[in-house]
C-alpha cells in the first residue's frame, strides 16, 4: 500500500481534532510542570542581576562573555542554563510519553484523560528521558557543525521515540531503526519535521509580543503552544510508523 503525505496529514488532523481537549490539557499541564521546574531551579533576581554588569554585556562573543565573568557569575550562568535545559527535557519527555500512550489507547477505543495518559507512560519515561537527552545532544552537535547535518539528524532520528515505545527495544536500537526507516522515506518525514522547526521558530518570535503579560503566564502559554505543535508531529510520526511496520 502506497503512503502519501496528504493521507498522513488528514489522519493527523482528524485525530488531533477528535482529541483536542485531551491534547490541549496535556500540552498545558506539561508546560506548567516545565515552567515550575525552571522557576524552582533558576537563581533569584538578585543573583541574575549580577550578570548585567558592563564587563559581561559589552562582550563581543559568548566565549568572551564567559571569560569576563567572575567565578560567581559563571556559577549563576551555569545554574540558569542547567535549570532551563532540565525543565525543557522533563517537560518534553512527559509530553512525548503521554502522547505515545494516548495514541494507541484511543486507537483501541478507550477514553483516556491527559493525566491517565501521562501516568500510563511512567514505566517508559526513564528510557524516554535518556533518549530525548541523547537526541537533543546529537542534533545540537550537528547544528554546531553546519545547519544541514543538524536538520538531517533531526529528521532521521525523529521516529526513535515512537519505535522505543512501540517495540520495547533499547535506545540505540530505536535510533538505528529510525535512521534505517526514514532514510527510505525522507519525502514523508522531512517536510513534517521542517514545518515543526519553522513553527517553533515562529513561536520564539511571538515571545517578544507577550512582554506585557506576567512572565510565568507568558512562559506557560508559549510552552503550551509549542507542545501543541510537537503533539501534531508526534501524531504524524506515530501514524507513519503504524503504516511502515
Amino acid at each position: 500500500m502506497s503512503i502519501t503525505a496528504g493521507s498522513l496529514y488528514r489522519d493527523t488532523g482528524n485525530f488531533f481534532r477528535h482529541q483536542l481537549m485531551t491534547i490541549l490539557l496535556m500540552a498545558l499541564l506539561t508546560a506548567f510542570i516545565s515552567v515550575s521546574i525552571s522557576h524552582a531551579l533558576t537563581p533569584g533576581a538578585e543573583q541574575l542581576a549580577t550578570l548585567n554588569d558592563d564587563a559581561v554585556t559589552s562582550a563581543g562573543s559568548l566565549i568572551e562573555m564567559v571569560q569576563n565573568m567572575s567565578p560567581e557569575q559563571q556559577k549563576v550562568l551555569l545554574r540558569t542554563s542547567a535549570a532551563g535545559t532540565l525543565a525543557a527535557l522533563i517537560g518534553n519527555t512527559l509530553l512525548l510519553g503521554g502522547m505515545l500512550c494516548l495514541i494507541p489507547l484511543v486507537s483501541a477505543g478507550q477514553r483516556v484523560s491527559a493525566v491517565r495518559a501521562i501516568g500510563a507512560a511512567a514505566p517508559l519515561l526513564p528510557r524516554l528521558l535518556l533518549l530525548v537527552f541523547l537526541m537533543t545532544l546529537i542534533i545540537q552537535l550537528g547544528f554546531m557543525v553546519l545547519v544541514i547535518p543538524g536538520l538531517l539528524l533531526a529528521v532521521t532520528l525523529s521516529l526513535s521515540p515512537v519505535i522505543l515505545a512501540a517495540e520495547k527495544v533499547g535506545i540505540f536500537r530505536a535510533m538505528s531503526l529510525s535512521i534505517r526507516l526514514i532514510w527510505g522515506h525522507l519525502k514523508l518525514t522531512a517536510p513534517a519535521v521542517m514545518l515543526w522547526l519553522a513553527a517553533k521558530l515562529a513561536l520564539l518570535m511571538l515571545a517578544g509580543a507577550m512582554t506585557r503579560m506576567p512572565p510565568e503566564v507568558a512562559s506557560v502559554l508559549l510552552n503550551g503552544l509549542s507542545n501543541l505543535v510537537s503533539a501534531l508531529l508526534i501524531i504524524y510520526l506515530s501514524r507513519l510508523y503504524m503504516l511502515l511496520r
